[in-house]
């Protein structure tokens, strides 16, 4: 790719999920520290305050949460067989891997070793950002405040806001976006499925998934200017890109 045309989609992938922000009333506490077992890979979260950018949730006693909370129990209501088994695949799958159903049946990663080696450290990453944002924020997941729900994938007390999982997905979204840009429609749409599924599982709120994809814009402009994230994207890409037996990139 372009070093110039990737500098400048950094860029915006880094303005679209600042500028987008809405301002807010309340006030925001102390940054977030890192996990200090966790090695970063391409990011440096001292550099990257993503709790300067992330609004807080917002509060449980709200008029937002109250109609979160009655999007969920609807949802639970109606929700077919077939939908609860995808939400409990999702559940279980957090890597690049997980676009299998866009990509094709070849993207495995048995045979696609430096995109699984991508995959897992930028997983690693976002174990940087994510847990000390949810500590931070400490928003109760919905089957933790509303005992009437009955949540069908696995349960913790962990935080609720940004959402892993659809941090998760959207940033790999963004990443194969950079390796097979011809399935950039389907990608996206796969991630906003698999966003959707952690409301199935009535493990988040609408508003968490909306911050995870803020975080995820930010986190992608952040790793685009990284040089070690630049060179394990192009072998990745050429890695790919061979066994899908696409047309090389330029």
């Amino acid at each position: 790719m372009n070093p110039a045309k990737t500098t400048t989609f950094a860029t915006a992938l880094f303005l679209v999920g600042t500028l987008l922000i809405p301002l807010h009333s309340q006030t925001v506490p102390a940054p977030p520290k890192p996990p200090k077992h966790l090695i970063p890979n391409y990011l440096d979260p001292t550099l990257l305050d993503l709790s300067v950018i992330l609004p807080p949730p917002p509060p449980q006693d709200s008029a937002t949460t109250r109609a979160e909370l009655a999007e969920i129990h609807k949802i639970e209501q109606t929700r077919t067989s077939a939908q609860v088994a995808a939400a409990q695949f999702d559940d279980h799958h957090e890597d690049i891997f997980l676009y299998s159903t866009v990509v094709g049946a070849a993207f495995a990663p048995e045979t696609l070793p430096a995109t699984a080696a991508l995959s897992a450290r930028v997983r690693n990453d976002v174990g940087l950002i994510d847990p000390p944002l949810k500590a931070l924020f400490a928003r109760p997941r919905p089957y933790n405040f509303d005992k009437s729900l009955h949540p069908v994938c696995d349960t913790n007390t962990a935080g609720a806001y940004p959402s892993g999982h659809a941090l998760n997905g959207y940033l790999y979204a963004f990443v194969l976006i950079q390796l097979v840009p011809e399935k950039r429609s389907e990608i996206l749409t796969r991630a906003d499925e698999y966003a959707h599924n952690r409301i199935v599982c009535e493990a988040h709120y609408a508003s968490d998934l909306e911050a995870s994809r803020r975080v995820a814009y930010a986190t992608i402009g952040a790793m685009l200017s990284n040089p070690s994230f630049q060179h394990d994207l192009g072998v990745a890409r050429a890695e790919l890109r061979q066994h899908l037996h696409l047309s090389s990139m330029q």
